[in-house]
């Protein structure tokens, strides 16, 4: 299924659609009931947030994010596969940290 991605009040590409950011709680993925997130990234370079529901009546769409609030929405998943493959400075940097201590 292809998304929407908004700049702004524009639609400027669609995406595959991916809930690549959902957390797991040890019993159920969340976000708040029947929400999704997911992050990928444009050919041009700009990375686009993805958002899902489960709602009917509601409709899946992206807008385009900047590289730091991708950078914080992986931290924020603790996805460290997304955090390798986007930002591999800043995962090399955070092992780093985590050894001093």
């Amino acid at each position: 299924m292809k998304v929407p991605v908004y700049d702004g009040e524009s639609i400027v590409a669609r995406v595959k659609y991916n809930n690549n950011l959902d957390l797991w709680d040890g019993s159920n993925w969340c976000r708040g009931t029947g929400r999704h997130l997911g992050l990928t990234r444009l050919k041009d370079g700009r990375f686009v947030l993805i958002h899902g529901s489960d709602w009917q009546g509601e409709r899946d769409y992206a807008e385009i994010i900047s590289d730091e609030e991708a950078l914080q929405q992986i931290l924020q998943a603790r996805n460290d596969e997304l955090l390798e493959k986007y930002f591999p400075e800043e995962a090399e940097k955070i092992d780093e940290m985590e050894e001093e201590e």
